[in-house]
């Protein structure tokens, strides 16, 4: 008998990257195989996103296509279903629609359907922490979920509702979890959560996590994803000191204006965000910074955007994920008068691209002459390998027949070039030893 098959689709942020891994693997050990989503599948299951409008106009439609499947099960979650449920719930052609707190169970149920067992959520967990270690096959660096839901409330966002409160998982589950993906062979481990910086257990901040993760022994590497500038300080510098921290971080700043940060409700300041870099690129003057930004909040005028544009330009980010301001129904933003126009939201928009394409070039453009401890992602047919260094840049470089260079292992680049195109990639060559 053939073994049954599912697809995943997955919208929005690592979290659910790191939850439709995990999912994926629970499959693939139950003897289901992993398909892409635009084939025929048995199971399609998405895992949906709810930040904007435009988010949950793409949940929707992936959710439609998933449903014109003729006698295939069908599953939505992910945020979307959290903000939406009952309307869902409604809709035609879904086996099943499940909340975020449930989401770790969706093997069970699938496959407790095909069994012929009881299909409702008897018993299911809501323990958020509940996934399994992520298949090897799946991808090269690990995401291990360390923290979930958030307390701030900022105007403009609707994940605190649709996530619930901050949860920080245990220290124990986390070391435990990272040890196992290390004994599957993954020689990167990234941390994720909702809010990271807001960690605590046991007296245990976020910084005090880092710093026992990385007693853990081995030949791995530790990256940490999306970051909320509040709550760090310059403690959070000197972990870099570590050779297995990379240094590169994904601080959101969303607005470089302080007096729109204040009406996000952002709870920093463009100043104390802009400390925290210049202490990190003393220590480490290629550090590279990634960013998010949010253009066409309530009452944002050409003046605030252009402070929004000067700050990136001070900061010089090696990459900014731009977001036009989406009215979310139930937060404080969505009740102001003010909102900007949607063709002023796409200009804008629009001069942050062009600028960010310019900043990751003149980033990247310091990178070259550097040497880079390079993990293999991918290996072509033509001789290419392609990974990222420690900078969270791409890099690609030609082997030649005497190299044993593999996937999943890490190779010495001296980086001798950079390529064309918005996302240029550094182009290296072997360090011979």
């Amino acid at each position: 008998m053939l073994s049954r098959t599912v697809a995943f689709n997955t919208l929005g942020c690592k979290m659910n990257q790191y939850e439709s891994d995990s999912l994926a693997s629970d499959f693939i050990n139950g003897g289901y195989k992993v398909v892409p989503f635009n084939e025929e599948a048995d199971i399609y299951i998405i895992n949906t996103c709810t930040v904007t409008n435009k988010s949950d106009r793409k949940s929707r439609n992936t959710i439609n296509k998933a449903r014109k499947r003729d006698g295939a099960v069908v599953v939505v979650t992910g945020c979307y279903v959290d903000s939406s449920k009952d309307e869902l719930e409604r809709t035609t052609g879904l086996t099943f629609v499940v909340e975020n707190l449930s989401k770790n169970k969706i093997y069970s149920m699938v496959d407790a359907y095909f069994n012929g067992e009881l299909t409702h959520e008897n018993g299911i967990s809501s323990d958020v922490f509940d996934f399994h270690t992520t298949n090897k096959g799946l991808r090269t660096r690990a995401t291990i979920k360390i923290q979930d839901g958030c307390d701030s409330f900022c105007s403009y966002c609707i994940i605190p509702y649709v996530r619930g409160e901050g949860r920080s998982r245990s220290l124990e589950d986390i070391v435990l979890s990272v040890e196992d993906h290390l004994k599957e062979g993954f020689k990167e481990i990234v941390l994720t959560g909702i809010n990271m910086s807001c960690y605590s257990y046991n007296g245990m901040g976020f910084v005090d996590l880092v710093k026992r993760l990385l007693e853990i022994p081995g030949d791995w590497r530790l990256r940490i994803s999306s970051l909320e500038p509040d709550k760090l300080d310059s403690s959070i510098v000197e972990l870099f000191k570590n050779k297995k921290m990379m240094p590169h971080l994904h601080l959101c700043l969303q607005s470089g204006s302080e007096a729109i940060l204040k009406d996000m409700r952002r709870t920093y300041t463009y100043k104390e965000y802009r400390t925290i870099i210049e202490k990190l690129r003393v220590k480490y003057p290629l550090f590279n910074i990634t960013t998010d930004l949010i253009v066409g909040f309530p009452g944002e005028s050409d003046e605030l955007f252009n402070e929004s544009l000067a700050a990136c330009k001070e900061i010089g980010f090696g990459h900014i994920h731009t977001f036009k301001y989406s009215l979310r129904e139930g937060t404080k933003a969505a009740q102001r008068k003010d909102q900007i126009p949607e063709t002023v939201k796409s200009d804008r928009s629009e001069a942050v691209r062009l600028l960010g394409i310019e900043l990751k070039r003149d980033y990247r453009e310091t990178l070259v002459g550097t040497t880079q401890s390079v993990l293999v992602e991918k290996v072509t047919p033509e001789g290419v390998a392609k990974g990222y260094g420690e900078y969270y840049a791409p890099i690609e470089f030609k082997i030649v027949h005497r190299d044993n260079i593999i996937e999943n292992s890490f190779v010495e680049v001296k980086i001798t070039g950079i390529g064309l195109g918005d996302d240029p990639a550094l182009i290296g060559e072997i360090v011979t030893l």
